[in-house]
């Protein structure tokens, strides 16, 4: 079983415009909807529809609207009684197609109630996805931590996080080889950031990547490997996507689609990814797969994840570059 962990989740709330944003104006909604969200649980919805055994863990009361959005969604939920409401994270889509995102923090604790309870789950599962920020009162470790210790119970982690707590996760593994994920997930820019590179180099290797020039992207996440991460898996947005492991470097480029919204399209290729790895696909065809769901969700209206029948006939096709 896979166990997807979302220490803030939220209800993502989407409103349609029915002209382009103006800020400082009034704008009409045509259309909203919510969902649950939150990384780990997109994570977890689209493995759940694609048939995987999967359970979703969120510090969220076990009634309310976030309860009863996941209840409509039917992912399997383990949620921690005595938890603060579910942040709401407001998307705006105007009639351009432009997405605009308004994100609460979220409510504060310690993390301590989500380790714990972690702590007595990790016997009937084999994999662990953490995903998305941190609420405030988080130590910035917690990934670590977790990581760390999921290790110790036999379990493979896979992280998708950013700024201070993608910093501090990385920070802990000079120190603590446990505390290093097997899979980690970042972007151009949040690869940069780890490595000490300007956002000006993150710009590069993307620029390079839509030109098919794939070498800096490829030297900096095998950096990553040599620094003990088994897999590095980097969005390259509309270009899509490359993985770097101790074996070589896969690139693959992302299909042409009509994008409709962006949201949810990285956490839907970290868990295309992760299909991939339970399937027992060989390295380019969990890269495939990965791109695949991501470049699906792009095509899907507001928050909706890609779902087996959403999924193009024939799969992007990944090549290995070095």
């Amino acid at each position: 079983m896979i166990i997807t962990v979302t220490p803030n989740p939220s209800i993502d709330r989407t409103q349609t415009l029915d002209a382009p944003l103006s800020v400082g104006g009034v704008n009409r909604v045509i259309s909203g909807a919510d969902q649950a969200g939150g990384k780990g649980v997109n994570v977890a919805t689209v493995l759940h529809c694609a048939g995987q055994e999967v359970l979703s863990v969120v510090p969220a009361p076990d009634d309310g609207p976030f309860a009863a959005l996941v209840a409509d969604s039917q992912v399997p939920t383990h949620f921690i009684p005595g938890s603060a409401p579910a942040r709401v994270n407001l998307t705006l889509v105007d009639a351009d197609g432009v997405t605009t995102k308004v994100n609460e923090p979220g409510t504060g604790g310690s993390g301590a109630a989500l380790t714990t309870t972690l702590g007595h789950l990790y016997a009937d599962a084999d994999r662990l996805v953490l995903a998305g920020s941190l609420p405030p009162g988080y130590p910035t470790d917690w990934y670590a931590t977790v990581t760390a210790e999921a290790h110790r119970n036999g379990l493979t982690v896979a992280v998708d996080t950013s700024g201070t707590p993608l910093t501090d996760l990385v920070a802990a593994t000079a120190t603590t080889p446990a505390a290093t994920p097997d899979l980690i997930k970042p972007n151009t820019y949040e690869l940069a950031e780890i490595l000490g590179l300007s956002p000006a180099d993150a710009d590069a290797m993307e620029d390079a990547a839509a030109r098919g020039e794939l070498a800096t992207v490829a030297d900096a996440a095998s950096r990553l490997v040599d620094r003990g991460f088994a897999e590095v898996l980097v969005s390259l947005g509309a270009a899509g996507a490359l993985l770097a492991t101790g074996d070589g470097a896969w690139f693959c480029p992302s299909p042409r689609v009509d994008a409709v919204s962006t949201v949810g399209a990285g956490d839907s290729t970290l868990a295309g990814y992760v299909l991939g790895s339970v399937r027992g696909l060989d390295p380019a065809d969990r890269l495939a797969l990965a791109v695949a769901h991501g470049a699906t969700a792009v095509t899907l209206p507001g928050t909706t994840l890609p779902r087996p029948e959403n999924l193009p006939a024939d799969l992007p096709v990944a090549r290995q570059i070095r």
